[in-house]
């Protein structure tokens, strides 16, 4: 089981740069661990897509249904104290927005508060870096 945020789960339902390190990484272990408000983000990032003309509306719906089937397979990290908590010790600790700050949190209540045992895969520089000082080990894209 690993940690995903919300910047690897996105290329999984659509075609970017990064889809062949994260499906690849998926196929390794299929097992996804999320906040609560995954789906919600990944919604509006598909959203903003069809908005800025990236996607059309028949792909947009093509990447709802792969989110619609991830959704029902991964482990979500509901909201509650200990994950607000955490969101307000990391918000004072590292430069990450709210929404940034509640995924580690929840990542760190999944880990049940021992980082180094889970990986984290994001896209976000910001949260990686945020995570690996958290003891996390963190998947990220190699720069090619």
């Amino acid at each position: 089981m690993r940690f995903w945020d919300t910047s690897a789960i996105v290329p999984l339902l659509v075609k970017e740069s990064s889809t062949d390190f994260v499906r690849a990484s998926w196929r390794r272990d299929p097992d996804i661990t999320v906040w609560w408000a995954t789906e919600v983000e990944c919604v509006s990032a598909l959203a903003r897509l069809e908005r800025d003309g990236t996607l059309d509306v028949a792909s947009v719906g093509e990447a709802l249904a792969r989110l619609a089937a991830l959704s029902l397979a991964w482990t979500e990290i509901e909201p509650g104290t200990r994950v607000r908590e955490h969101a307000n010790r990391l918000l004072r600790t590292h430069a990450l927005r709210a929404s940034d700050a509640l995924q580690l949190a929840a990542a760190i209540v999944a880990a049940e508060e021992r980082p180094a045992s889970l990986r984290l895969v994001s896209l976000d520089e910001r949260v990686a870096g945020a995570a690996s000082r958290e003891g996390f080990g963190v998947e990220v894209p190699t720069r090619t």
